[in-house]
């Protein structure tokens, strides 16, 4: 990920949660770049004929981050890791009502290479249904898989985040892709 200007963000984060309405509009120019690339490597993962493009996944992010309200960002990157979030509910709603309209529809993506080779592809809703098991087990491991593989960020970013050691969050990012890989399995063979 890019270095934006960390304090730029985060003052203007600060002045979004003392209520300045306007402040969320001058940190979206900040990291545009960065939520684009972030919703096109969802997108990337997603069916070749999905109708949404990149501009509108992060557009869609920012108008419900702004109905939603201020949450207490703690820096960039949780900022970003709550865009990462947002736009994940985005493409499981629009999976779901996808498969809704269309009986055998269904969004496919990959976990991660690791995870690919085990197991073919995934259902977006399986996958979401899967990480709601998981946050039930391990809210920490939940996140972890959130930040890493919807939010995009490194081992280093996901540990400042969660105020984690990177070494903690190698370890428990490693042990819930086997547990995820063991759900999905289970679940294609039922």
């Amino acid at each position: 990920m890019s270095q934006l200007p960390p304090n730029t963000v985060s003052q203007l984060l600060a002045n979004w949660q003392s209520g300045d309405d306007q402040a969320l509009r001058g940190v979206f120019p900040l990291v545009y770049d960065e939520l684009r690339r972030m919703a096109h490597n969802y997108l990337r993962k997603e069916r070749p004929d999905h109708t949404l493009q990149s501009a509108a996944l992060v557009h869609e992010a920012y108008l419900r981050l702004e109905k939603q309200g201020t949450d207490g960002f703690q820096n960039r990157e949780h900022f970003l890791a709550i865009c990462a979030q947002l736009m994940r509910q985005i493409l499981v709603e629009y999976a779901r009502n996808r498969k809704a309209q269309k009986r055998d529809g269904g969004v496919r993506l990959t976990l991660d290479d690791a995870v690919a080779g085990k197991i073919r592809s995934l259902d977006m809703i399986a996958l979401d249904d899967a990480l709601s098991e998981l946050a039930k087990l391990d809210r920490q491991q939940s996140r972890i898989v959130e930040l890493r593989f919807f939010g995009g960020l490194s081992i280093e970013e996901t540990s400042s985040v969660l105020n984690l050691s990177p070494t903690t969050v190698k370890r428990r990012w490693a042990t819930a892709r086997i547990w995820l890989h063991h759900q999905m399995s289970n679940a294609t063979e039922a």
